[in-house]
């Protein structure tokens, strides 16, 4: 169990109460496997930690889409081993994704609870140009539920709006690149089915292809990341050796 600074351990009462579940289910859950099972403190109490908030968030998630107790055992079993709270909750993201799209109209009030946080105008600002709300009125908006979270972190990193602007840019190309390819492939296990048949296999495919993609995208950009933080610097004019 990792546990970050400033995330004091959770005792299975406090971890029911900040997922939102009961007691029962926490254990249910840790009894089939899909838990890890808690650190053992003082007085045999057990102690939760971020990996079990992000865990329990993510098959709250799995079955809010339908998923079966035996399918969701299966989709975290194919998960990578050693997966941070941080990357569990881009896996509960990418599931949510799966949900038809949810545009909502709500008023600043009602977005800044959603949000989790005040937006001041340039908060606003950044979300509109990402495409995670529009302007519907006075002090009202439509916001895309499904990138709402991911927006609100965007608010906080680092990095010039142009930048992330040009990643969304590159992200969009590339994925619909992606899909066409894809789609390409399946065409022709399809081709002869009926069309229940290939809702049907539509409906397998979307999850596992996500996650696949996922997996690949996350191993790439490490891969890439570590290339480029131990690759030298180029020499500058001047630096040659004699």
């Amino acid at each position: 169990m990792t546990t970050d600074a400033g995330d004091a351990p959770l005792t299975v009462d406090e971890l029911a109460a900040r997922a939102g579940v009961s007691v029962r289910t926490v254990r249910f859950y840790g009894s089939k496997g899909l838990l890890p099972p808690p650190v053992i403190g003082p007085r045999r109490v057990g102690h939760y930690g971020p990996d079990h908030v992000a865990r329990l968030a993510l098959i709250e998630e799995l079955q809010h889409q339908g998923m079966t107790l035996a399918a969701i055992e299966r989709y975290l079993r194919q998960l990578p081993p050693g997966l941070t709270p941080h990357d569990l909750a881009i896996h509960r993201a990418v599931v949510a994704s799966w949900a038809p799209d949810a545009v909502d109209t709500v008023p600043r009030r009602e977005l800044e609870r959603r949000a989790g946080r005040s937006l001041a105008a340039e908060d606003l600002e950044r979300l509109t140009a990402m495409n995670v709300i529009t302007e519907a009125g006075a002090d009202t908006f439509r916001v895309d539920s499904g990138l709402l979270r991911l927006g609100v972190q965007l608010l906080d990193v680092p990095l010039s709006q142009e930048a992330i602007l040009a990643a969304r840019k590159v992200l969009i190309e590339h994925s619909r690149a992606a899909a066409h390819e894809l789609s390409q492939v399946f065409r022709g296990e399809v081709a002869e089915r009926d069309a229940r048949d290939v809702k049907s296999l539509s409906a397998h495919m979307h999850p596992l292809v996500v996650q696949a993609l996922l997996t690949t995208f996350q191993r790439s950009l490490r891969e890439e990341l570590s290339e480029w933080v131990t690759r030298p610097e180029p020499a500058g004019p001047g630096s040659g050796t004699d």
